[in-house]
């Protein structure tokens, strides 16, 4: 009698050996279809610049409809690989080759305090479609969090304990019955694959449906900014019984960055009947010290993005800093003096967001920090969003007619001439 398999575990399902410092998309792009190397750096930036309060106490979470909502569709290009990788193997280990759709894509990430008891993924009403789950891990047990073990009820693998590049399979039912430690320490990132056998669940389709309209708008030459727009802000609240904090506001504050009002705030903000936390969607400015970059941010999101972007590529900016060194003028960023009143004051309990939100590595950042490099970290987000909107305008229409998301080699066959209305440095088109 043949043994059923109901579940998984792959390592080194991701390679991270050339991922350290994402380049380029374009460059990424044709290294997946070559070699099958997935970012689990990018992902990263993606959810801890985009990401809301998720389902459970304590989780935090990306969708791709969400990316889609807050005009930052051009982000969903990094998942597209992996989820294709990931259906590819699912299918084949399962032998239901050809029968799937993708039901549900996400980043989660499980902070201090977070957990889940014993259940199965198909548990409720509304979860009945889900078939398969694939859980990919993008950070490590023990360098990056301490806690959060994956177990099984019953069964071979009993435990799993997280590695970066690990993937767990396994079927959704209660043949799969598990539970996740809960976190002691650190942040738990994972990106989370559900798989059906239903069409109607299939989540390219409503996908599709919500590009569509970004490329329709493109093709009648409507304006476009690559600046992230924020859902409401409850989407971004933490709570904790009396206190809590802004999920935008303590990624950037645990980086050590302040926000300030825009210059044409200054003297208007102390005096705006508003809910402080819709300051975070209007302009804004950053600080560090006893400093101001004098760059307006169109809103908090869009500050996020470049403090989470010259965060994971330090590095890359130092090395680029220190080949510029002695350069001219245009290479030094424009400073202004911290002044009384202009730092924002929002409801955010800062003792309890570095509490759930710590992380665990060394990071000697703080110590070597420059505005140069800080300032170079705008100019390579702004290339990097605009490479990733070129690609998806792309793709869209192929995506369109196969009604699938998928990886197409469109570089090579589409003229360049097709986006010649983009040429224009991005930061001309930015409000600044």
């Amino acid at each position: 009698m043949a043994v059923e398999h109901t579940r998984r575990y792959i390592r080194g399902f991701l390679s991270l050996d050339l991922c350290k410092v994402f380049p380029s998309f374009l460059f990424v792009f044709f290294y997946l279809l070559d070699l099958g190397c997935i970012c689990t750096q990018e992902l990263e930036f993606i959810h801890r610049s985009c990401g809301v309060v998720g389902y459970r106490p304590n989780v935090f979470s990306t969708t791709l409809s969400h990316l889609a909502a807050t005009n930052c569709a051009h982000l969903i290009l990094p998942f597209v690989a992996v989820r294709e990788k990931l259906k590819e193997k699912v299918e084949d280990f399962f032998g239901c080759e050809f029968e799937l759709f993708i039901e549900f894509t996400g980043l989660i990430s499980w902070c201090r305090g977070a957990s889940i008891g014993w259940h199965s993924d198909d548990n409720r009403p509304y979860l009945k479609q889900r078939d398969f789950a694939a859980v990919c891990y993008l950070n490590s047990h023990g360098k990056d969090f301490k806690g959060g073990v994956f177990r099984f009820k019953d069964g071979d693998l009993s435990s799993v304990i997280p590695i970066a590049g690990d993937v767990l399979i396994y079927t959704a039912d209660d043949r799969n019955v598990h539970s996740v430690d809960e976190v002691l320490e650190g942040e738990r990132l994972t990106l989370t694959v559900w798989f059906t056998r239903n069409s109607a669940h299939d989540e390219d389709a409503k996908l599709i449906s919500l590009l569509s309209q970004r490329f329709s708008d493109h093709e009648k030459g409507k304006s476009y900014s690559f600046s992230p727009l924020p859902a409401s802000d409850n989407m971004y609240w933490f709570s904790n019984g009396m206190s809590g904090f802004d999920i935008r506001c303590a990624r950037i504050q645990n980086l050590g960055f302040r926000i300030c009002s825009s210059k044409h705030q200054e003297f208007s903000t102390s005096d705006m009947a508003v809910d402080p936390l819709e300051l975070l969607n209007m302009p804004i400015r950053l600080a560090r010290g006893d400093k101001i970059f004098d760059m307006e941010f169109l809103n908090s999101l869009h500050g996020l993005q470049v403090v989470q972007f010259c965060h994971l590529k330090f590095s890359d900016l130092i090395a680029s800093r220190k080949k510029e060194d002695g350069g001219t003028e245009s290479t030094k960023p424009h400073l202004l003096d911290k002044v009384n009143g202009l730092e924002l004051v929002l409801p955010c309990d800062h003792q309890l967001a570095e509490k759930v939100l710590c992380s665990m590595s060394c990071d000697d950042e703080a110590l070597s920090f420059s505005w140069v490099a800080f300032k170079l970290a705008v100019t390579r987000w702004e290339e990097y969003m605009f490479s990733l909107y070129k690609e998806l305008l792309m793709l869209i229409p192929h995506w369109v007619f196969h009604q699938t998301i998928f990886l197409a080699p469109t570089t090579e066959q589409l003229s360049c001439n097709q986006f010649s209305g983009f040429e224009e440095p991005l930061q001309n088109k930015l409000q600044r």
